[in-house]
């Protein structure tokens, strides 16, 4: 979006001039963060997860790449090498649980910033691009995160690895070969451990690539806001340096304090205990569970116990888990209400705090809770009704509710009646 009030970038000192003549860096990031770069003045701490996102992407790659300098992939001495990063490298603990309890971070951030988008219809034109390099970013994490989480060559590493990979398997045809493809074998072994550790050093700088892409598709339109309505004014916005450098800072601080909580004195309660035992082929432990960030598709997957019209029941619910995801990617064309803001949509409201949050929930625990009854049968039902929300009920609602009334203006919904933008011409 073009802001014809934004301020221009004019270098003062000479070296910053013929910099910006020959290297426009200094103007790039004038233009992306700085007072060149206006942003509407209501945004609330929902808007800060971006930021702490790519906070936690810049902390995964820099402890990442660190831990690589130490760590061997290679199965008879892998989890080995996990240990000596602990013990012997200097600092290594620090790395290890500040690299594994960032996961969980990035994860928790990102599940709230999507969040965000689903109550603030962020997907919704002319952002429909933003939205969707956004899932693209967070099927990227995942297949990052499970390579990730093999590495430590754990109990769980090892079986989680068989079971994931397995589900390869149930697609006709292409299926175990795909599989043994992937695994570079029959099971998970050197040559599968080697692949996954490319792969899980690669990925994240696919992941910054992309990012760059969603930043630059956001400046396009620029920032969507809590009311839904768009930017008609100079008095509706503010420069992003310093009022949302500030705000973001004290956001970033704040996170900072709960993560390293973790790190100092949590630091192995989001990991499982059998992930501390060096992977046996031959003893399958009880329980095989993904980390918690996947325990929502994990449910999903397992929701599927019984065939349908000669359709496998593991091959349905591997169909299940990535559609799960790839709803989402339809969210612009599903949701067809003209009103963005769930603060101005009551039936929407209600559908989403009483129905699409608490059936997550449910989700989340039944995917880290055992396979057997009631925790299938209740998965089942949130799995249902997870699909019956994106397919049938979104669309329905954005079709009959009758929204409230919205403010003219961002600054109406501030301050009050904005009288000056109500005499400019919208852009």
């Amino acid at each position: 979006m073009s802001f014809p009030w934004a301020k221009e970038y004019t270098p003062q000192h000479p070296l910053m001039r013929y910099l910006d003549e020959k290297l426009p860096v200094p103007r790039l990031v004038y233009n992306a963060v700085g007072g060149g770069y206006p942003v509407p003045r209501n945004l609330s701490y929902m808007w800060n997860f971006g930021v702490l996102a790519g906070f936690c992407l810049v902390l995964q790659i820099v402890t990442g790449v660190i831990l690589a300098m130490h760590y061997s992939a290679d199965s008879t001495i892998a989890f080995a090498k996990t240990e000596h990063i602990m013990r012997d490298v200097n600092w290594g603990w620090l790395l290890r649980y500040a690299h594994a309890n960032g996961a969980s971070f990035f994860f928790v951030v990102v599940y709230l910033h999507i969040f965000r988008g689903f109550f603030y219809s962020s997907y919704k034109a002319p952002r429909e691009m933003i939205w969707l390099l956004g899932v693209v970013i967070f099927l990227l994490m995942m297949a990052t995160a499970f390579m990730g989480y093999v590495l430590p060559w754990g109990q769980m590493s090892f079986w989680g690895a068989k079971v994931i990979t397995g589900l390869f398997s149930a697609i006709p045809l292409v299926g175990e070969p795909l599989q043994i493809w992937l695994l570079g074998g029959y099971a998970p072994d050197d040559a599968a451990l080697n692949r996954f550790f490319s792969l899980h050093f690669l990925l994240p700088f696919v992941i910054a690539a992309v990012v760059i892409l969603h930043i630059w598709a956001l400046h396009i339109p620029g920032s969507s806001n809590p009311t839904g309505v768009e930017v008609k004014s100079e008095s509706d916005t503010v420069p992003f340096h310093p009022y949302y450098t500030a705000k973001d800072g004290y956001g970033l601080g704040v996170a900072l304090l709960i993560y390293f909580a973790f790190v100092f004195f949590l630091p192995n309660y989001l990991g499982h205990p059998d992930n501390y035992i060096e992977a046996n082929p031959l003893s399958t432990p009880a329980h095989i569970v993904p980390e918690w960030y996947f325990w929502p598709f994990y449910a999903i997957l397992r929701s599927f116990t019984a065939d349908f019209l000669s359709i496998p029941a593991k091959l349905m619910g591997v169909l299940a888990m990535f559609a799960a995801i790839l709803v989402w990617f339809f969210l612009p064309w599903l949701d067809k209400s003209p009103v963005r803001s769930g603060h101005y949509r009551p039936l929407f409201r209600k559908f989403f705090w009483f129905g699409l949050i608490p059936t997550m929930a449910v989700l989340f625990y039944c995917g880290g809770a055992p396979a057997e009854q009631p925790y299938v049968m209740i998965a089942q039902l949130a799995t249902a009704y997870y699909f019956l929300h994106f397919l049938v009920i979104l669309p329905i609602i954005s079709s009959i509710e009758r929204p409230e009334p919205l403010p003219y203006s961002i600054t109406e919904a501030v301050l009050g009646k904005d009288e000056a933008a109500q005499l400019e011409p919208a852009e």
